[in-house]
């Protein structure tokens, strides 16, 4: 068996397979089908200063090869997390990591700051990129000034591992990623949903409540690979790469690209033992191919 353990900033993980936020709940949902104590790490739904409703219905549509969504952060904010769900995934046996949101600088550094002060929680994934919030979310993300912002807010406020997702709905992703790398981020995440749209023709009205909302899935995986090579020849930090990954193979691809870990998302709407199967295949893939360890193999990619 291979060593699958690698290593973003100081936080190390067992192996690099984790949960993209917003797919796997707090990681309670899925108890029933992996063991949790079994991946990376668990990265929870989106979390905002305050409560937040999302979205009217319907938000969720299929897509060939994918689906959009436009769930709009449907959270019951950072206090309740701290009170009700912290005390219930503390002690998963993985590294719990909170997928943070907000509306204005302000907002995201004290959300942060409140999660800052929870031991078990060694990091947080700083949301400058969802397509599907009228406030905040993708407009941060989108400028190397508005995104520099936000992890400048935050640095001050946050002392753990700080890990920034970055939005692919820009023209020049490794010029963000060098732009958050410079205010202090430990780590990128790559890439959060890309915008589309799917329209009912009989009706001629788009099917989602907001007109449009963010494509996942193996669609837009090639895509997420392009943009997680740039990245990774671009800045010195870890970037951990998502987008489409369905299967080991596609997982890594991803690590050759560059990727340091990778995360599992629409594919645990399909098959909720996704990420321990992605798991398992890239350490068979290891030992077929004689390699020790992972790292043997990120960043491999000769092109």
């Amino acid at each position: 068996m291979a060593d699958l353990s690698v290593k973003i900033n100081n936080l190390t993980l067992k192996n690099p397979v984790m949960t993209a936020s917003g797919t796997f709940g707090y990681g309670l949902e899925f108890a029933d089908f992996v063991p949790l104590d079994g991946l990376g790490a668990i990265i929870v739904k989106g979390t905002t200063l305050h409560a937040r409703e999302g979205n009217d219905y319907p938000r969720m549509v299929e897509t060939a090869s994918g689906m959009l969504n436009c769930v709009g952060l449907q959270n019951k904010g950072v206090d309740y997390f701290c009170k009700h769900i912290y005390p219930e995934v503390k002690d998963l046996g993985t590294h719990v990591i909170v997928n943070v949101s907000g509306s204005s600088p302000d907002d995201y550094a004290e959300c942060a700051s409140r999660i800052d002060a929870l031991e078990a929680i060694p990091a947080i994934e700083l949301n400058i990129s969802c397509p599907n919030v009228r406030q905040g979310g993708m407009a941060f993300g989108v400028t190397c000034q508005g995104a520099a912002s936000v992890v400048k807010a935050v640095r001050r406020r946050y002392g753990k591992t700080l890990i920034v997702k970055l939005s692919p709905n820009v023209t020049d992703i490794a010029e963000i990623a060098r732009a958050v790398e410079g205010e202090g981020a430990d780590a990128v995440s790559l890439i959060n949903t890309l915008m589309g749209m799917s329209i009912d023709i009989e009706r001629r009205r788009p099917r989602l409540s907001i007109g449009t909302g963010g494509l996942s899935g193996p669609a837009v995986k090639p895509v997420a690979l392009r943009m997680v090579w740039q990245v990774a020849r671009a800045v010195a930090i870890p970037v951990v790469g998502l987008g489409g990954i369905m299967t080991a193979e596609d997982a890594i691809e991803f690590l050759m690209a560059g990727a340091t870990a990778v995360e599992i998302g629409t594919a645990n709407f399909i098959d909720p033992q996704a990420t321990i199967k992605v798991r398992d295949g890239i350490d068979r893939w290891l030992d077929g191919h004689g390699c020790a360890s992972v790292n043997e193999i990120i960043g491999s990619l000769q092109a």
